[in-house]
């Protein structure tokens, strides 16, 4: 008898990238989002103008590069996902994984939500007249008012309760805002719509992990600036243009004063930089052993940032246009997030020529803006949990079925947000599950980890067997003693001067609706402590030995000793040639001494 021996099931590559370009476009892609446009501007005048930068460079060079580089350098040394990085580092922390992908779950639900809305006016600018520009739409109501063409008439004054036709077409006839959370109502079959071709896209553009991800994002990561450069020039040519720019950059020192500036200030740090969600160790797991992760993080922060403040022009200008048109101040119109995004710069556009051009794209780019930043986050859940169980999902097809059921589950839960009273559902998302108390949490414990528990010293020598030097001294300080300080501080401040949301700031949700928000918050926050006691009581021995050894890295990472020529090998060694004919580890840091301290 003939025994048939089974043949293995075929296992698929992990996968790299094929080149640096692909790391930077996917990088920029993830970081650069819909809050470099419609929240920065806004916290930047409303903070001061020029002097909002003081906070937010403080916050920048202590906790955001610090952090961002901790984080993809982390990825890259290990070549593992959000969770398993953080286990083979450091299995007491593993919990900092779990909590990462908690909120990297809950800002896919919700955040792709942002990009069904901007598809759906997308296809409503391809009209002869933009439908919130008029008055005589089915869905507008009796108080509604044309505020642009009565404003010019003398002696009018708007009617008690008047509401604009942008204002309407956003709540009734996109959002069909119900009364209250209590009220969820039926699902807008449009938006509902807009939500799975969202999603068919995202799918597609990740499906076969980095081999696609990388190529999209050639196009997806670099047509938003094309928009914002051409939006940029539009703007700044409009008349009214500079009143709004120097509303945005004018400074008020006096502002630096109130906490709340500085609160502000190191959110939109966490927010922007996708600080503690799990994408940047993903990313950079995909990256080679030996890419300067150190020179990159710089170049793409210092993007980011820069991105930010040019886009604030071309906000601003806009919005200084329309102030003048509508003859009221500039701090009337000034919005920030949604309120921006669907009310004023649509209105700001109904007063432009050729309005439904610059409509289209005012909304391409923003839905460009949001799909990479969604594709990513998508990656990166996909990333930690193929690398946790990686005999069973590397299978060849097993990836491409996960992706599926995940943008099918987060489909059927988007649809709750897109019913009648999904905005009210959709704030509660923004407001606690994703919020800054939850990633300065994060970030507290991350630092803490790399920094005490692996070790600063040692996690340098990885990062120098890598790049081939050290990093700047100050980032291993920041590690250790400054991030940890300032993250502490603003959690503990977030804390004291936290007030409830209010939608609008007039709907007060019921007592249920802010428990339901603090359980999303918590469900992340509580990973770290459940999960430290958890692996405590689940491993044998003594105390101390447990501890000795759920602080141990895995033995299985890349030691620097294995990456070097030893010192010690006789000359006849098969690499005694290479090591004669390379560098050593001091001629290197020599060669690379203007580099290291930047």
């Amino acid at each position: 008898m003939v025994l048939l021996k089974k043949e293995k099931p075929e296992m698929e590559p992990r996968g790299q990238w094929s080149n640096k370009m692909e790391f930077i476009l996917s990088m920029a892609g993830e970081i650069i989002g819909l809050g470099n446009v419609w929240r920065f501007p806004y916290l930047c005048y409303k903070n001061g103008g020029g002097a909002f930068f003081i906070p937010y460079l403080i916050f920048l060079f202590t906790c955001g590069i610090p952090v961002f580089f901790l984080e993809t350098a982390l990825g890259q040394y290990t070549s593992q996902g959000g969770v398993t990085a953080w286990w083979k580092i450091c299995p007491l922390f593993e919990g900092i994984g779990y909590a990462s992908q908690v909120i990297e779950s809950y800002l896919n639900v919700y955040y792709i939500i942002i990009l069904s809305w901007a598809i759906f006016y997308l296809f409503s600018s391809f009209t002869a007249v933009l439908p919130w520009a008029t008055c005589n739409n089915p869905w507008n109501s009796d108080r509604c008012v044309d505020f642009q063409n009565h404003s010019k008439a003398e002696n009018w004054t708007a009617p008690a309760n008047a509401t604009s036709p942008v204002t309407e077409f956003w709540e009734k006839r996109v959002l069909g805002l119900s009364d209250g959370i209590h009220n969820l109502g039926t699902v807008r079959w449009q938006l509902a719509l807009c939500l799975l071709f969202a999603w068919v896209i995202c799918y597609f553009c990740i499906w076969k992990g980095v081999k696609s991800t990388g190529k999209v994002v050639y196009f997806t990561a670099t047509f938003p600036y094309l928009v914002l450069f051409v939006l940029l020039i539009r703007g700044v040519t409009l008349p009214g243009a500079a009143e709004g720019i120097t509303f945005y950059l004018k400074p008020d020192i006096s502002r630096l004063a109130d906490p709340q500036v500085w609160m502000d200030a190191g959110t939109q740090i966490f927010f922007s930089y996708a600080i503690c969600q799990g994408c940047l160790t993903a990313l950079g797991s995909y990256n080679k052993y030996n890419n300067n992760c150190y020179r990159d993080c710089f170049m793409l922060c210092f993007l980011n940032s820069a991105t930010s403040f040019v886009a604030g022009f071309a906000i601003f200008s806009v919005l200084g246009f329309m102030a003048q048109e509508q003859g009221v101040p500039i701090s009337e119109v000034a919005e920030s997030g949604p309120g921006l995004a669907f009310i004023a710069y649509p209105k700001a556009v109904t007063m432009m020529p050729v309005s439904q051009l610059w409509s289209c794209l005012f909304f391409l780019m923003l839905i460009f803006l949001g799909l990479d930043s969604q594709f990513v986050c998508v990656e990166s859940v996909v990333t930690a949990i193929v690398d946790m169980y990686p005999k069973v999902l590397q299978r060849k097809g097993h990836r491409e079925l996960l992706i599926l059921a995940i943008a099918v589950i987060c489909y059927l839960l988007g649809l709750m947000l897109v019913t009648e009273g999904g905005m009210y559902v959709f704030q509660l998302f923004d407001y606690y599950a994703a919020s800054g108390t939850c990633l300065l949490f994060l970030a507290i414990f991350e630092v803490i980890c790399v920094g005490w528990v692996y070790g600063a010293d040692r996690f340098y020598d990885n990062i120098e067997d890598m790049i081939g030097y050290r990093p700047w001294p100050l980032v291993k300080m920041c590690w250790q003693v400054v991030t940890p300080g300032v993250c502490l501080a603003t959690f503990l401040f977030s804390l004291i001067k936290y007030t409830p949301l209010k939608y609008n700031n007039w709907y007060v949700y019921p007592l249920w609706g802010y428990v339901l928000g603090w359980l999303m918050a918590l469900s992340s926050m509580i990973c770290i402590p459940l999960y430290i006691i958890f692996i405590l009581l689940k491993t044998r021995g003594s105390l101390k030995k447990r501890l000795k050894q759920l602080t141990s890295p895995a033995e299985d990472l890349p030691q620097p000793k294995k990456h070097r020529a030893s010192v010690s090998e006789p000359l006849e060694s098969p690499k005694a040639e290479y090591r004669i004919s390379s560098p050593t580890a001091k001629e290197v840091l020599i060669i690379t001494e203007k580099e290291t301290h930047l």
